[in-house]
C-alpha cells in the first residue's frame, strides 16, 4: 500500500483535528509515510502551573500515534485499533516543543494485519521517547494496542 502526496496530506490533517481536545493542544504531524510518523506537541499551548508542559500533553503526544499509524498501516475498514495500556516515565521538565516518532515494518505490519485476520484480533507493542527540541528525552512511554476486525 503507498499513498499519494494528497492523501498523506489528507491523513495529517485528520489526524492533527481527530477531535477537539487535540485541535486545542495544536498537535502536529511533522513526517508521515506508511508506518511511520513525527509528532509534534507545541510548548506555548501547553503549559502548566509551574512553566513546565503540561503531563497530560505529553500523554497524549504518545498516545496519538498509535491513530496515525494505524491509519497509514492497515485497512481502516476491516479493523481498527484500542489502546490495551499505556504507561509513561517523565524523565526531566519539558520546556520546549516536544516532538515522538514511531515507526513499524512491513514486516510486523503483516503480522499484526495476519494475526488479526486469523484471530479477530492481535497485540503489539512499542516504546517511545519524547524529545524536546535539544534531543534531550523528557519522557519514555510504553504502549501497548490491541488491533481488531470490525464485525468481531
Amino acid at each position: 500500500m503507498s499513498f499519494t502526496a494528497e492523501q498523506l496530506e489528507t491523513i495529517r490533517q485528520a489526524s492533527e483535528n481527530t477531535f477537539p481536545f487535540v485541535s486545542r493542544c495544536g498537535v502536529k504531524v511533522l513526517e508521515l509515510e506508511r508506518g511511520y510518523c513525527k509528532m509534534l506537541m507545541p510548548y506555548d499551548l501547553n503549559i502548566n502551573h509551574i512553566g513546565t508542559m503540561y503531563a497530560g500533553a505529553l500523554f497524549t503526544l504518545a498516545e496519538l500515534p498509535g491513530g496515525v499509524v494505524y491509519t497509514t498501516s492497515f485497512n481502516t475498514r476491516k479493523y481498527y485499533p484500542i489502546v490495551k495500556d499505556m504507561s509513561i516515565r517523565f524523565r526531566r521538565p519539558a520546556k520546549t516543543d516536544i516532538t515522538v516518532e514511531v515507526r513499524i515494518s512491513e514486516e510486523e505490519i503483516a503480522r499484526i494485519e495476519a494475526e488479526t485476520e486469523a484471530n479477530g484480533k492481535c497485540e503489539y507493542v512499542w516504546d517511545m521517547e519524547l524529545k524536546d527540541t535539544s534531543g534531550e528525552v523528557v519522557a519514555l512511554t510504553h504502549n501497548v494496542y490491541q488491533l481488531r476486525k470490525i464485525g468481531m
